[in-house]
């Protein structure tokens, strides 16, 4: 147990230090995290702002102080654009930081989004929606040499090798920015106000920015594209009553993740069309085993998904407030070293609606 324990440990100390392979934040909430998820929701909603604000922090139980702490703001708005039409325009702000080197991550970005409305009429309509976004990305890296473990110095079995030498400091540069690009599409049908559905794709890093630490010219290490297909809706079931389905896939190099599932909606009061109402759900997370890309003689099998986690979801919305909360309870091997100690998140939307001069009725996130 101690030896599965401390070989987990040092797995994910590996790929902290993997940069190139780092892949890029998620949250279990992606439903109340729309810019992230995709720069065409920039500006789909019911009112004419929105402000959101997600936490996340995770693998606590096998790094203590030093678990994946993630946090992301946004704002965003729609502008009318003739009689059927909008702009969506947006920003956002989310850093990421993990382990004993704190790996860290910032990045802020401008979105934008053009709906067009493809057919219905004012309860009942479609619309196609184009996303792209422009972001400043910041990585660093402590520059603690005692708390440096580098691959090379792995011998492994879960321990370090004898006299092992890590890179020198010198050749690498612990704090540098970049620039990101994605782009985006989504289509929303609105049956009535009580039934819709959405799909969507992005593709995030669309310029493939070079993200490693290593100061040679020659040394190129650009991220990986992020695709990302996501899709939900809502159904009225009976009175006071919704299921609210929903799923997003993503892959970024080797790396993929299948979240579905559905959360259970009760609405409160005589209306079925009250802003008030909370929720709760259950949803499961699947990922792909990663293997080396000069692994050789490997058993196939290890490709194949895997149960990660079982999310368990509650939610409140009060007229123009939303808060979530989750619990990802870890199903993987990994709970051997997790000590049962699951990522919690917890999410917070606030619409300003006002006045308009026109209503285009939207899925809620």
């Amino acid at each position: 147990m101690f030896k599965t324990i401390r070989i987990a440990v040092v797995a994910l100390f590996t790929v902290i230090t993997f940069v190139s392979q780092a892949q890029d934040i998620h949250f279990s909430q992606f439903y109340m995290s729309p810019l992230n998820t995709n720069p065409a929701l920039t500006g789909v909603m019911n009112c004419n702002t929105r402000l959101v604000a997600n936490y996340r922090n995770q693998w606590a139980g096998v790094l203590g102080a030093n678990a994946f702490n993630t946090y992301s703001v946004s704002y965003d708005q729609k502008v009318a654009v003739g009689r059927t039409d909008y702009f969506g325009i947006g920003g956002s702000l989310w850093g990421d930081t993990a382990g004993s080197l704190n790996f860290g991550t910032t990045q802020g970005r401008l979105s934008f989004s053009f709906a067009k409305k493809m057919g219905g009429y004012r309860q009942t309509s479609h619309f196609l929606v184009l996303g792209a976004d422009a972001a400043i990305s910041q990585r660093r890296l402590s520059q603690d040499a005692d708390a440096q473990v580098w691959a090379s110095e792995h011998d492994g079995n879960g321990g370090i090798l004898p006299g092992a030498q890590p890179p020198g400091a010198s050749t690498l540069d612990y704090d540098f920015i970049y620039a990101d690009l994605a782009v985006g599409l989504l289509w929303f049908s609105i049956i009535d106000k009580d039934n819709n559905f959405y799909g969507g794709m992005a593709l995030h890093h669309v310029n493939r920015p070079n993200v490693t630490f290593q100061t040679s010219a020659s040394v190129v290490e650009p991220i990986g594209q992020r695709f990302t297909a996501h899709a939900g809706g809502q159904v009225w079931v009976s009175k006071g009553l919704y299921v609210v389905p929903g799923f997003v896939f993503m892959k970024q190099g080797s790396q993929v993740e299948l979240n579905l599932g559905t959360n259970l909606r009760f609405a409160v009061g005589n209306s079925r069309t009250s802003d008030q109402s909370w929720q709760i759900g259950a949803w499961y997370r699947l990922t792909n085993r990663y293997v080396e890309p000069t692994s050789v003689d490997v058993d196939p099998s290890i490709q194949f998904f895997h149960s990660d986690a079982i999310i368990f979801t509650a939610r409140f919305d009060y007229d123009n407030f939303g808060l979530g909360f989750s619990y990802d309870y870890n199903v993987s091997d990994l709970r051997a070293a997790a000590v049962g100690n699951g990522a919690f998140e917890f999410s917070l939307n606030y619409y300003i609606c006002g006045p308009e001069k026109r209503a285009v009725y939207c899925p809620r996130f």
